[in-house]
């Protein structure tokens, strides 16, 4: 006859596969990486996000993680192609790329990992900007200088199984003590170049103000010839109608009538209308 276990006993056994079943069961995430590894060496990867399982005992899990990290560089002083000091501070995007790779050159140390990206990242900000002046790191600062430190560090992290996906400078900026020379120098720069600008502006205003006032001149010139053309064409006709107008003696006796009136309109102004005139003027005529 069988023996019932007693109750301390199946609490006991229910403790024990309580344990073993925590002992052996993964819960990966999905920001995470599952490392399973057996006696020091890696036995598998867990990136598919749910539970998994171990072996207990034999097998350890470690946790890394799997998203978009942000490391920020110490600010650090860099010296540009001309030896002007400059002031960087930037930051940088990266993530594991290759959890292999990463664990096994790197221990899966995310310090390790930094340590790395510090050292790489510094060393390409820092021959970047020696490779360029102080005028062209400043005008840079809008996305082409960190394109080029991008460009030059190109696949150095892929050996640490890291996919760096951006270099960005928070600020890049001159020592204070520099700053004042550095601005004045600019601004004479800027100077310089306005003044140019506004000299080759006055020069082609006066070019164009010239041109205008030669072909003002030109129309004024050709409208007088057209005028006194036209004056003369009106005082010939004036000429030919008088001409025309004493050839016919009914005509001319009748143009000097009228001649003698507004000669005596004009005459006779003012109060006093008296006139005294010779018999033989032609006004004295138009009262015969």
């Amino acid at each position: 006859m069988k023996k019932k276990l007693s109750l301390p006993a199946v609490f006991l056994i229910l403790l024990v596969v309580l344990f073993l079943l925590n002992a052996s069961i993964v819960v990966t995430y999905p920001n995470e990486y599952t490392i399973i590894k057996q006696f020091g060496r890696i036995e598998s990867i867990r990136q598919t996000p749910g539970l998994s399982f171990k072996i207990p005992f034999l097998q350890t899990a470690e946790k890394i993680q799997n998203e978009v990290l942000l490391y920020d560089l110490a600010v650090s002083d860099v010296m540009t192609k001309d030896k002007k000091s400059m002031i960087a501070d930037c930051f940088v995007l990266w993530r594991i790329d290759d959890p292999y790779i990463y664990t096994q050159t790197l221990s899966a140390q995310k310090s390790n990992a930094e340590f790395r990206i510090d050292t790489i990242v510094y060393n390409s900000l820092k021959n970047v900007i020696s490779s360029l002046s102080q005028e062209e790191v400043i005008s840079g600062r809008d996305g082409e200088l960190a394109k080029t430190i991008m460009e030059n560090i190109g696949d150095a992290l892929n050996q640490y199984g890291i996919a760096l996906l951006a270099v960005e400078t928070k600020s890049l900026d001159l020592p204070d003590e520099n700053k004042s020379a550095v601005y004045e120098r600019m601004i004479s720069e800027r100077n310089n170049i306005a003044a140019t600008y506004q000299a080759e502006g006055q020069e082609e205003a006066k070019e164009i103000s010239n041109n205008t006032t030669a072909e003002i001149i030109v129309m004024q010139s050709q409208a007088n010839a057209q005028a006194a053309e036209i004056i003369a064409k009106g005082e010939a006709e004036y000429m030919r109608i008088l001409s025309e107008t004493y050839n016919d003696p009914e005509k001319a006796d009748f143009y000097l009538f009228l001649r003698a009136l507004d000669a005596a309109k004009v005459t006779m102004t003012g109060d006093n209308k008296t006139l005294i005139i010779d018999e033989t003027s032609p006004i004295a005529q138009i009262f015969y």
